[in-house]
């Protein structure tokens, strides 16, 4: 039987279009359904974009409950779609209370009280357990990246990735670029070399005339207004520069290295997230910080990971030296001398196995440290070390992250697990900045020995 489903939800210059963006995405999930949007006709809003989806609109003159009313019993309306922010629980209680077979679901990402039979989160950093007591026990929750809306042009295939020595960079400040950010993060990316830049905007965008006039004159920036390449442009960039929002959702998906910059608001609650996970965060436009940003992110992405099993003798004869070296030797279960001989024995002998990985971490300019991944087991578990080079200092960070994403992303693990010597206060406070966790502690050689854990929250 078609059910009849009105989507209520607004767009502009102020609001921003994501939520019209997002709904038009839902709407695809009920393909045998007759779907009506309900907006205002509000300065910079994309009410086109629903009439090219070949949906009805009705034009709201307010967001009057009594106005909503009419156009629910006009459609003789079976579920409301409630994705706005100035729509309350008093709102959907009234709404339902006059309508009593109607069935509202609810759009919400900052944690409010709702009356309604389906609530849907669907961030990275939707915790369904903070719903508890905002909804009806009979609510149906739909939190987290089960959830998430993508549009179709990101389920396509894409051809393999043409290296080049530019960096390519997305940068996408929200449809309507609330705090004028874009011109202010082109300039700081023009101070690094070798930059391409895209940057995705509306017509909702209030300084669009600026911006084109400043992108007019730069050779290495492109603008793309309306696109509906979204997904490819993020597939071709290295890394973006967003905003803590659905775009995060986006870039997560197709793996893509982010900064988000917080610029409403309602984006706190993802921003916290990816700031207690370790992404790259601001919680505000600064210069001088996104410029540092930039640069560890450039620094990150430079990283390789070479395994073991493929390093040069050269190589091997470095990481030995190293291995030996007080500073590093002092923190290992086994505090003895290796030979090379024995140190590439046990090299070759990995060659045959595959519970553990170790890589030999580079980038342009030196050789960085060494990370290691062992005892990986079924349940998706792993034991990771870490040690860098002697004569370096400052990569702990750029080596934590890049082993850490490999280890969740690449190998799809739950749970990493560290064993680090009380004494060993530097890299404990490494691996608490990661969210490591001590779990448990025991005795070696009669010293303190703290086990570790860090939970991939994303399986």
């Amino acid at each position: 039987m078609m059910k009849n489903i009105l989507f209520r939800a607004d767009s502009s210059s102020t609001i921003g279009t994501g939520h019209i963006m997002r709904d038009l995405v839902l709407a695809k999930q009920y393909p045998n359904s007759k779907i009506i949007f309900a907006s205002q006709d509000l300065k910079g809003n994309i009410n086109h974009k629903i009439v090219e989806s070949g949906y009805e609109i009705e034009i709201l003159k307010s967001n009057d409950i009594e106005e909503l009313n009419k156009v629910i019993k006009k459609y003789n309306i079976d579920m409301i779609v409630i994705d706005h922010y100035g729509i309350n629980y008093e709102f959907e209680k009234k709404l339902k209370l006059e309508n009593q077979k109607l069935k509202i679901l609810a759009f919400d990402d900052t944690y409010e009280k709702h009356y309604c039979d389906i609530l849907l989160n669907h961030n990275l950093s939707a915790d369904e357990s903070r719903y508890r007591g905002l909804v009806p026990n009979s609510c149906e929750l739909r939190c987290g990246t089960k959830y998430t809306l993508l549009r179709d042009e990101f389920h396509q295939q894409f051809p393999k990735k043409v290296e080049t020595k530019d960096k390519n960079i997305l940068v996408a400040m929200g449809g309507v670029d609330s705090r004028k950010l874009n011109i202010k993060i082109v300039e700081v990316l023009c101070s690094f070399k070798n930059m391409k830049i895209d940057i995705i905007t509306t017509t909702a965008n209030k300084n669009l005339n600026e911006l084109k006039e400043y992108v007019g004159n730069l050779n290495n920036v492109t603008l793309h207004i309306n696109t509906n390449e979204v997904a490819k442009l993020m597939y071709e960039s290295d890394f973006a520069i967003l905003t803590p929002s659905v775009t995060v959702n986006e870039a997560y998906f197709m793996k893509l290295p982010f900064i988000a910059i917080k610029t409403e608001e309602n984006q706190g609650d993802i921003y916290d997230y990816l700031q207690r996970n370790n992404f790259s965060v601001l919680d505000k436009f600064d210069t001088i910080l996104v410029h540092k940003k930039i640069e560890l992110m450039i620094n990150k992405l430079s990283f390789k990971l070479i395994n073991f099993t493929k390093l040069t003798l050269d190589d091997k004869k470095m990481i030995l030296e190293w291995r030996n070296a007080p500073s590093v030797k002092k923190w290992m279960y086994n505090r003895d001398e290796i030979s090379l001989e024995n140190h590439l024995a046990y090299i070759d002998s990995l060659n045959s196995r595959d519970d553990r990985v170790y890589f030999l971490v580079k980038n342009e300019n030196n050789s960085i440290g060494v990370v290691d991944l062992t005892e990986i087991k079924r349940e998706k578990s792993a034991e990771l070390g870490i040690y860098i080079n002697p004569k370096l200092k400052g990569y702990g960070s750029l080596l934590m992250n890049k082993i850490i994403e490999y280890a969740f992303n690449e190998l799809n693990l739950k749970i990493l697990n560290a064993n680090v010597y009380e004494d060993n206060l530097k890299a404990i406070n490494l691996y608490k900045n990661f969210n490591f966790k001590i779990i448990s502690t025991a005795k070696d050689k009669n010293e303190t020995l703290h086990n570790m854990e860090l939970i991939n929250e994303n399986r």
